[in-house]
């Protein structure tokens, strides 16, 4: 079983960015959209930005962000990935792509099977694909909501090289590795105390229950069909 890198999105100390980074975190996310409650201005992420250093990865969420900013965020916050949780078609990922020279991730919305399609709509132009839940409704934002879509759906999927998100906390993140298998985690809300509020023990949590599940290793066919039945 391949071994997932994590990624934490939605930081905004440099404490809780130690914390992530002291247990194995490989990717840190700061959110630029200023509906979420995980919104940084970009003097907030230079400083965060320059407090990883070359530590991990870090990628700036963004949601439908127009040129102007994304040549900011580019030029100034100097992130390794820009990831894009709007409305953005597979045109303008591509346009993104040359615009920021930079390593571009797509969020792409799943609630049922007629999503997966979009998978490979989106591999020819962005450097990575995410896999998130469908906002429920009433949502203002696209992502970081807590929910899941139905993992079993991604048994039609051969190719892992994608990024699972949505849902993922200390209690689903065996499920996630053992059943899905993906090549990244993205846990954003599963480690907070309060919207937009990280904690430090359900981080640890989160890590603790990720190296059991790692190696207790993949679940063999009969504990996936119960699991999912």
């Amino acid at each position: 079983m391949i071994r997932p890198h994590i990624k934490i999105c939605g930081l905004k100390t440099e404490g809780h960015i130690d914390t992530v980074l002291a247990r194995g975190g490989s990717e840190v996310g700061f959110v630029h959209f200023e509906r979420s409650p995980r919104h940084l201005s970009v003097e907030d992420m230079i400083r965060l930005r320059a407090h990883v250093g070359g530590r991990a990865l870090v990628t700036v969420v963004t949601v439908d962000a127009d040129d102007e900013v994304l040549k900011r965020l580019t030029t100034r916050v100097r992130p390794d990935v820009i990831q894009l949780h709007g409305s953005e078609t597979a045109a303008r990922v591509a346009e993104v792509s040359a615009l920021t020279g930079t390593t571009v991730m797509k969020a792409i919305p799943i609630a049922g099977a007629a999503d997966l399609s979009e998978i490979e709509r989106f591999r020819p132009v962005a450097d990575r694909i995410l896999l998130d839940a469908r906002a429920p409704k009433g949502s203002n934002i696209p992502g970081g909501n807590g929910v899941s879509f139905d993992w079993g759906l991604l048994d039609a999927v051969e190719n892992r090289d994608f990024t699972l998100s949505g849902g993922i906390n200390p209690e689903t993140i065996t499920q996630a590795v053992r059943r899905v298998a993906p090549r990244g985690l993205d846990v954003s809300s599963g480690v907070e105390r309060e919207p937009g509020v990280k904690d430090d023990g359900l981080i640890h949590r989160l890590f603790d229950a990720f190296e059991a599940a790692i190696e207790a290793g993949p679940l063999n066919q009969e504990d996936r069909k119960r699991r999912f039945a």
